[in-house]
């Protein structure tokens, strides 16, 4: 008996101690329900700006800092990574320049082209969305992440992409992209839904 009155005392503590410090998190006005929100805003804009080739949106998403880092792998197998804000810039900068979107033709025929579209993925769709904070200005997340093909959703791309992300000035921006895309298995929209 007295072994388990000793038992539901710890429990009690423990779940009062909890419970403070459930308390004490919000009221320091901490929530990372609504944290996490405003990061996938900011990761949102960022690809979307970056798809749509608009380098200031883009750049506005960003830690401009000597510690911001991109890394991404290419469709031939190579990869790239740019450390520093001057070098991520510049080289986004021009590939957004040298990488216009375009109005291309589907492999069906002459007839078939992809909707004017002012984005290389009109449609993307993120699953399994996870975070980890380090501390109220600092977190990590990771996804999965399907790429339509600018024929507006008729197959995707799938990559696993992670961001580093820090608050500052009271704005989420973006320190580190992380994306790894699978280009040789294309994903039909039917079977992504």
């Amino acid at each position: 008996m007295r072994f388990t009155f000793i038992l539901f005392l710890l429990f009690t503590l423990a779940c009062n101690s909890k419970k403070s410090n459930e308390k004490q998190e919000s009221n320091l006005g901490f929530n990372e329900d609504k944290e996490k929100a405003a990061m996938l805003k900011v990761i949102e804009k960022e690809t979307d700006c970056f798809f749509k080739r608009d380098y200031d949106c883009w750049q506005a998403c960003y830690a401009q800092t000597e510690y911001a880092f991109q890394a991404w792998n290419n469709e031939n197998g190579t990869f790239n990574a740019r450390y520093g804000w001057d070098e991520v810039s510049r080289y986004a900068k021009e590939y957004l320049k040298n990488n216009p979107v375009q109005e291309r033709k589907d492999k069906m025929g002459e007839e078939h082209t992809a909707k004017v579209s002012a984005s290389s993925h009109p449609d993307v769709v993120r699953k399994n969305i996870n975070a980890k904070f380090f501390s109220e200005k600092l977190a990590y997340l990771i996804w999965d992440q399907y790429n339509s093909d600018a024929f507006h959703s008729q197959k995707y791309y799938y990559s696993k992409d992670s961001r580093i992300m820090e608050k500052i000035n009271g704005d989420w921006k973006i320190v580190n992209v992380t994306s790894y895309w699978d280009y040789r298995n294309p994903i039909l929209s039917d079977s992504l839904r």
